[in-house]
C-alpha cells in the first residue's frame, strides 16, 4: 500500500502543463521505460485488496482537495522521504503504523515529534532515530531514570534563568537608584 500511495504523490507533483493534457496523453509522451514502470505500479496498485484501494481512493481525495499550499507540504515531506535511506524510510513507515494506534492526544505529540525528524538535516534526523532507538532498548527502571534527569536538567535550566532575571532585575535597580543620586 505504501508503494502505491507514494506513486499518488509522485503523480500529483507532475509539472502543471502536463496537468492539461489528458491522462492518456501525459502516458504516451513519457519515456518508454516509464510507461512500463506506471504499468507495473497500476498492476501493483489492482493487486491491492479492495480496502485498500479504497483507502488510497480517500487519500487522493483528501490531497486533491487541499490547497495549494497544504499539498505543497505533503509533497515537501514526500521528497524528504524519498530522500531518505532505505533503514530511515522503513523506520519512518514503522512508527506510523504505531502511531495509527494511539489515542488522539498520544498523536497530536508524536505529530509534533514526526514534524521535527522531516525537517531536520540527515545527521540531525540519523541522531533523533538514534535515540529513539537507545529509548526503545531501555527497560522502564532506566527509562523512569532518564526521564527523572531531564526533569531535573529542565528544573537547573528554570533556576539558572531566574537567577539570571533576578541579576537583571537588581543590575537595573541599582542603575536606578545611581542616577536617583
Amino acid at each position: 500500500m505504501t508503494r502505491a500511495l507514494l506513486l499518488v504523490a509522485a503523480l500529483l507533483s507532475a509539472p502543471a502543463a502536463r496537468a492539461q493534457q489528458s491522462p492518456e496523453e501525459r502516458f504516451r509522451s513519457l519515456p518508454p521505460e516509464k510507461q512500463q514502470e506506471l504499468r507495473e505500479k497500476f498492476r501493483e496498485l489492482q493487486s491491492l485488496p479492495p480496502e485498500e484501494r479504497a483507502d488510497l481512493r480517500r487519500n487522493l481525495e483528501r490531497l486533491e482537495s487541499m490547497s495549494p499550499a497544504e499539498r505543497e507540504g505533503v509533497l515537501g515531506n514526500y521528497r524528504r522521504f524519498q530522500q531518505m535511506t532505505p533503514a530511515e524510510r522503513e523506520e519512518i513507515l514503522r512508527r506510523w503504523q504505531e502511531f495509527r494506534k494511539l489515542p488522539p492526544e498520544k498523536r497530536a505529540e508524536l505529530r509534533q515529534q514526526l514534524r521535527r525528524v522531516m525537517e531536520s538535516d540527515p545527521a540531525e534526523r540519523r541522531q533523533i532515530l538514534e535515540n529513539m532507538r537507545r529509548w526503545e532498548r531501555m527497560t522502564p527502571e532506566e527509562r523512569d531514570e532518564m526521564r527523572q534527569r531531564f526533569r531535573d536538567l529542565r528544573q537547573q535550566r528554570r533556576e539558572e534563568k531566574q537567577e539570571r532575571r533576578e541579576e537583571r532585575r537588581q543590575r537595573r535597580q541599582e542603575r536606578r537608584q545611581q542616577r536617583g543620586n
